[in-house]
């Protein structure tokens, strides 16, 4: 099997979805099956997406699954920023933040990087 644990994106993004994890442990109960399980999934999502595609037989595979990751990335930031209009996030997410828009230029250099290899 590959060791997709070498790619830097796929390092960053576990990392991502740790740090939503943690965040998410003091949001409101009633949320548990809201927002909670939505952001964590969307967070979670990424990496996991950077695994199965980096497991596939072809860079076309890997860049449809790359594409997945940079989807669920949006919405991560979106329920992200959702979540601090509602008032569940009240410290700073300057970290978070600065994470989802190094590994948006990531993931879509690594992306751009497969369709120029692919037309080669």
């Amino acid at each position: 099997m590959a060791n997709y644990k070498n790619l830097i994106i796929w390092q960053k993004s576990d990392r991502l979805a740790l740090l939503i994890y943690k965040l998410t442990k003091d949001f409101p109960k009633s949320e548990i099956f809201g927002i909670t399980s939505q952001i964590r999934r969307a967070a979670l999502s990424v990496p996991t997406n950077i695994v199965e595609g980096y497991n596939r037989k072809s860079k076309k595979e890997l860049g449809r699954f790359i594409d997945i990751s940079l989807g669920s990335l949006a919405e991560t930031e979106y329920l992200l920023d959702f979540s601090k209009k509602l008032g569940y996030i009240k410290g700073d997410t300057g970290e978070i933040d600065a994470m989802i828009a190094e590994l948006g230029k990531l993931l879509w250099g690594f992306q751009a990087s497969l369709i120029r290899k692919a037309n080669v």
